[in-house]
């Protein structure tokens, strides 16, 4: 396969300042809808609870309609890696609720981010996955400067994760974002030249001004996946539980910068 041309946009000026407040924008929807995680509740109120907040803003849901997605975000559970639909599902303590919103501004900028949240106590096991893959996301984000090449923000991922027994999801991966959801360039969560290769994936030197959501889909178990007769829900097909995390940052010359502005959930794991 010929190697896919890379088209990356250098975002400045008011697109930045557009950018930053579609970020501020996602991270508050994301907050409101990861704060009405409990037991007892559904799927589907948590999607409307999100569609109210993404409407008070002004703003369009990002997903919603994308390819004829369905739901206002995308809300999975558990095995459920990413692209869940919200319906009557009923959390319940234990639950791992993976929460990924992504808004549109009036002014037509994107932002995207995800939060893996827990619903009452959660197992040993469980909390850690969920650590080290936020952990992951941030050991990427301190990557990510101008003048290096994206497989060094793509394989520190992997590279924390895999030496705790966990793995990545391969194919589903981060994006460019701008005034669309996806851009260019795709960003992986692992490196491997001959399969990036094979599946046209370009390896730029970072830029000031890129834009990236870099987000880790970070299985128990293995790496496979398959997706549910939905078309949409992407679960582990081992049934392992799987942890999401998403930040939209900008490239600059010093550290990046992280548009969809959280505390961080969890102490980062020991090396």
């Amino acid at each position: 396969m010929a190697k896919r041309k890379s088209r990356i946009s250098l975002r400045s000026g008011s697109e930045v300042d557009g950018l930053r407040e579609a970020g501020r924008f996602a991270a508050d929807v994301l907050n409101s809808a990861c704060d009405a995680v409990r037991s007892g509740v559904t799927t589907g109120e948590i999607d409307q609870i999100a569609a109210r907040a993404i409407a008070k803003l002004g703003c369009k849901s990002a997903f919603l309609g994308y390819r004829s997605y369905p739901g206002n975000i995308c809300i999975s559970v558990n095995e459920e890696v990413v692209h869940g639909i919200g319906g009557t599902r009923v959390l319940k303590d234990g639950d791992i609720v993976k929460i990924d919103v992504g808004v549109s501004t009036p002014k037509g900028w994107i932002g995207d981010n995800a939060k893996s949240v827990a619903v009452g106590e959660l197992s040993s096991s469980a909390e850690s996955l969920l650590a080290a893959t936020e952990a992951s996301l941030y050991a990427a984000i301190a990557a990510a400067r101008q003048g290096v090449l994206l497989s060094v923000v793509c394989s520190a991922v992997e590279g924390f994760v895999s030496p705790r027994g966990y793995s990545v999801v391969r194919e589903f991966v981060g994006h460019g974002v701008g005034r669309k959801l996806h851009e260019e360039p795709q960003v992986p969560n692992y490196w491997e030249v001959d399969s990036m290769r094979a599946r046209g994936f370009a390896n730029p030197r970072l830029e000031a001004g890129m834009v990236l959501a870099i987000e880790p889909m970070v299985n128990a178990g293995g790496p496979e996946i398959c997706i549910l007769d939905d078309q949409w829900t992407v679960i582990t097909r081992d049934q392992s539980l799987s942890a999401h995390f998403e930040h939209t940052v900008l490239i600059t010359d010093q550290e990046a910068e992280i548009l969809t502005p959280r505390e961080r959930s969890f102490t980062a794991p020991a090396a």
